[in-house]
């Protein structure tokens, strides 16, 4: 027996879309305790998940959108770091962010729930492990009736007298990356999930290949969002050290615990991701691989900002999808937004396409040759030639320095250019770099950059706002009360013209070029074939500019290097890079281009490195 849709009897259904008529003033508040099946606090006792509700007083049973965040009372959820907020007894009065004012009113429910150890919730934070994931797929089994929860006075609290279990997660950064675990259990009543900016594999998050992002990762993060008493949670800590392994780069147990993109092809729920193609926090991979794996009905938004929500770049479009892909999936109104082009792409500033697919269909896989160019610049394209590159490992080379002159010497790496492009191409999809190196240490780190050289006005997302500037004007979306108003400060698209811009990067660390589960170190004196991955990305390069390759060893930006100070020697014929293109690169002269020196963006903020990492943004001033 199919059950009848969550607006059966109801009048917030008009024209084919759910309209605002429940009182978002008149809403019901109330916070509950679920209870989970783990005791990862070892007192004996069940873990509890703290989750705060809004909901419309409706007739009928109404669906749910569950966000669930270790950010909401540390460090806040927005452009504008909102928090939770409580009357004297203890109950929400303001919930962040616009969800539960735009769609409370038409007929949704609004949860947010603190993930195990963070806010009220007990348990302990064990950054993207099993903890947290279940913690919030509790949530889900008690809207569907599967799990117990009680009020703060110890009476029970049932879900099912107000919902029929129908269920979206949505979350940006860490909170999407809850919805894509949950969704990876295939739990039943997740109907949708909305990630953005959201990590699929720890590992890829906190590891490149091999190269240490930044060490003791993931103490830190649990320091920031922990919510519990000083030591109950040494023993999860002591976990998060020994298990993330800093010491070899590997992918254990531990990493593969928090790996969901094994688990994608058990997911029930439908999939809307956006993700910027220029985050360089939580990186495109993460959206990719995930995206490949899916086999649930998807849309996927690209825009060419960094760690931003969309809200935040195309603000009334994003909502409108938004309220669409919700009432088709969690109210089950028949509006064809699954029938709509899968992909929305932003392909220059303020600039948007849509296509059925990503990568676009048209692309192919294409092997760039590496010449010898003038013995010092070499070139991209044509036939390979013989020729060799030789250079050491400075771990001190800034991406700045290593990109802006490509035609000069700078120790430490070679660069590589293609002639002037006679026709604009297109890269949709993840390049690699296959590199014949010969090195004199065991290991060494390898780095790779594509390189857009030409003059162009391009989305300035290594700047502050990462793409974004916030205005002073602000603009209302939805229902507000005195204590939880739905409007927010206006942003617009920030913008930079330069000379130059680095379109994606890859690292690999050469002694895992066997497996990421083990390391194999290099003989001295021997040949070895490495792969270093690129960032899946989808950039535009017009006519008359120069693709650029540029490789370096270790990247004190971008990780933390483990630099052995290795010299590599690099064999151009048994070398190419690998570029999903549309379109042709020209063939190549006999030398590389000459490209004049550019300097780095004046907007330019400190690097990856110099910040401290959160996966919801580049340190706790960012876009949460």
């Amino acid at each position: 027996m199919v059950a009848a849709p969550a607006w059966a009897g109801e009048d917030h259904v008009r024209g084919g879309q759910t309209v605002p008529v429940y009182s978002y003033e008149d809403a019901v508040r109330e916070s509950v305790w679920v209870q989970t099946t783990l005791d990862n606090d070892r007192d004996g006792v069940p873990d509890k998940v703290a989750v705060d509700i809004t909901r419309p007083r409706a007739k009928g049973k109404v669906p749910v959108i569950l966000e669930a965040s270790p950010y909401y009372s540390c460090c806040g959820r927005g452009n504008e770091s909102e928090l939770k907020q409580y009357d004297a007894n203890g109950v929400i009065t303001k919930q962040p962010l616009f969800y539960d004012n735009y769609f409370v009113p038409r007929g949704y429910a609004f949860v947010s729930a603190d993930i195990a150890g963070t806010g009220r919730s007990t348990g302990c934070m064990d950054v993207g492990g099993r903890e947290e994931v279940l913690s919030a797929k509790a949530v889900v089994d008690w809207l569907n009736g599967r799990a117990k929860a009680t009020y703060a006075d110890g009476t029970p609290a049932v879900a099912t007298r107000w919902t029929n279990g129908r269920t979206g997660m949505i979350g940006k950064s860490w909170d999407g990356s809850v919805a894509n675990g949950v969704a990876a259990t295939g739990v039943e009543g997740l109907e949708t999930i909305v990630p953005i900016s959201a990590i699929s594999s720890w590992y890829d998050y906190q590891r490149y290949n091999g190269v240490l992002r930044i060490e003791d990762y993931p103490e830190y993060l649990h320091r920031v969002v922990n919510g519990r008493p000083a030591g109950v949670c040494d023993a999860v800590v002591q976990g998060l050290d020994e298990g993330s392994d800093d010491a070899t780069g590997d992918y254990n147990a531990y990493w593969a615990e928090r790996d969901f993109r094994p688990d994608a092809r058990k997911v029930r729920a439908s999939v809307l991701i956006a993700h910027g193609l220029n985050d360089i926090n939580v990186s495109t991979t993460q959206f990719a691989r995930w995206w490949e794996g899916l086999r649930a009905p998807k849309k996927l938004w690209l825009p060419q900002q960094g760690h931003v929500d969309p809200f935040d770049i195309r603000r009334a479009e994003w909502v409108g999808t938004l309220h669409r892909w919700f009432d088709r999936w969690l109210q089950g109104l028949r509006n064809g937004v699954e029938r709509e082009p899968a992909v929305t792409i932003e392909t220059a500033p303020g600039t948007w396409a849509h296509e059925r697919n990503w990568p676009a269909a048209a692309a192919r896989t294409t092997r760039v040759a590496l010449g010898d160019g003038n013995g010092a610049t070499g070139t991209l394209g044509g036939r390979s030639t013989p020729g060799s590159r030789t250079w050491d490992d400075n771990p001190d080379l800034s991406e700045a320095a290593a990109v802006a002159s490509p035609n000069a010497p700078v120790r430490g790496r070679v660069a590589f250019l293609s002639a002037p492009l006679t026709e604009p191409v297109r890269i949709s999809g993840t390049p690699t770099v296959t590199l014949k190196v010969q090195v004199d240490k065991p290991t060494t780190e390898l780095t790779a950059r594509l390189v857009d050289y030409g003059t162009a006005t391009r989305v300035n997302y290594l700047g502050r706002g990462e793409g974004i500037t916030t205005l002073a004007t602000e603009s209302c979306w939805g229902a507000s009360t005195a204590a939880d108003d739905a409007c927010y400060r206006d942003t617009a698209e920030s913008t930079v013209t330069a000379g130059h811009a680095v379109l994606t990067r890859g690292w690999q660390d050469a002694a895992h070029h066997v497996s990421l589960r083990f390391v194999t170190p290099l003989r001295p004196g021997r040949w070895y074939s490495v792969t270093v991955p690129l960032q899946p990305t989808d950039q535009r390069i017009a006519t008359g500019h120069v693709l650029g390759l540029i490789v370096q060893a270790s990247d004190n930006e971008y990780s933390t290097p483990q630099s052995t100070g290795a010299t590599i020697h690099l064999d151009l014929r048994g070398s190419a890079l690998n570029l999903p293109l549309i379109g042709r690169l020209p063939t190549p002269g006999a030398a590389a281009p000459v490209v004049a020196a550019t300097p780095a963006s004046p907007n330019r903020v400190a690097p990856p490195r110099s910040r401290p990492l959160l996966p919801d943004g580049t340190g706790l001033r960012s876009q949460k």
